[in-house]
């Protein structure tokens, strides 16, 4: 279940990407998970893009800048 979205994302290598086809393929359990995964996507998905409220967006850049800064810092 943790590699549905990865799946979905194409962001695993094939291997793991078989590996999950083949779980899915035999667990009924999972495959239900999927399929509300896939039902939840499809209706998030045609939401359109809201920005962050300005606080927010500050914090989360701020955060990233620190971070950044820190790997650069450790380089």
């Amino acid at each position: 279940m943790e590699l549905l979205t990865a799946y979905y994302d194409d962001a695993i290598d094939p291997t793991t990407r078989d590996a999950v086809r083949a779980h899915l393929s035999c667990c009924a359990d999972c495959r239900g998970y999927e399929a509300q995964f896939r039902a939840t996507v499809r209706a998030l998905g045609d939401q359109p893009a809201e920005p962050p409220p300005a606080a927010m967006r500050t914090r989360l850049l701020a955060a990233f800048r620190e971070r950044r800064a820190g790997r650069l810092a450790d380089s």
